[in-house]
């Protein structure tokens, strides 16, 4: 594919999310929530872990500890019995810990909307602060996680790794209205068509819009010859 000029990629980008919000209709934030802590917490749960793990130990927790002032209270280690199965969980029981105090002590108990504040929670780093901003409280923020960072590599977007340039470089393509919903869509996708260990293309609603996946069309349309569109690439 020829290199891009930026009005390019701004053009294709526009057409991916289009594409993906066609064909990933209910695409959203898949930690289960219901206040402001409890998206953070969860969040904070999340990291290497699955949301749907998340979402298991969240349920009953949340209803056994039902107000910030129990995370604050709560010793380190009966946290950590909550999360065990999240995975790091002594770390994820000191940051949850530790913002619980903090939230209580400086901000009135409400998780604060400014990124420099959110960056000073224990636990909290751009990931977590940025999917905080965008589903509480309306910021465009792009949220960058693994499934993110490898599909705008593959679609051709950024060729960096590391999640703040990867962040950078997809700002400077998507419109900010679409920031929040783009890491929606990107683990919608990720989880189903764009998996790390076998790329669907022949799946892929973007599979003329990725640079990955129109390096692969030959073999994507002898797959869809041989009745095999789901077939790995």
């Amino acid at each position: 594919m020829a290199r891009e000029s930026l009005t390019q990629q701004k053009a294709r980008a526009q057409a991916v999310i289009n594409s993906l919000i066609q064909a990933q209709p209910d695409a959203r934030c898949t930690l289960d929530y219901e206040t402001d802590w409890q998206l953070l917490f969860a969040a904070i749960l999340a990291a290497q872990c699955t949301d749907e793990r998340v979402n298991k130990v969240t349920r009953p927790l949340f209803t056994a500890w039902p107000d910030l002032s129990c995370y604050a209270e709560a010793s380190q280690e009966d946290i950590e019995d909550w999360i065990k199965s999240c995975g790091l969980y002594r770390n994820k029981a000191k940051g949850i810990s530790g913002s619980a105090q903090m939230l209580l002590a400086e901000y009135g108990g409400k998780v604060p909307s400014e990124l420099k504040d959110l960056l000073r929670l224990p636990g909290v780093g751009q990931k977590i602060a940025n999917l905080v901003r965008g589903e509480i409280f309306g910021f465009p923020a792009l949220v960058v996680d693994t499934h993110c960072g490898r599909i705008a590599r593959l679609l051709g977007f950024t060729k960096a790794k590391e999640p703040l340039k990867v962040e950078r470089d997809l700002c400077q393509v998507l419109a900010p209205e679409y920031w929040v919903v783009w890491g929606h869509h990107m683990v919608e996708l990720g989880r189903n068509q764009c998996k790390a260990r076998c790329r669907q293309c022949g799946l892929c609603p973007l599979e003329n819009l990725c640079q990955y996946g129109l390096a692969q069309a030959s073999d994507i349309a002898q797959a869809r010859a041989e009745g095999t569109e789901d077939a790995c690439f």
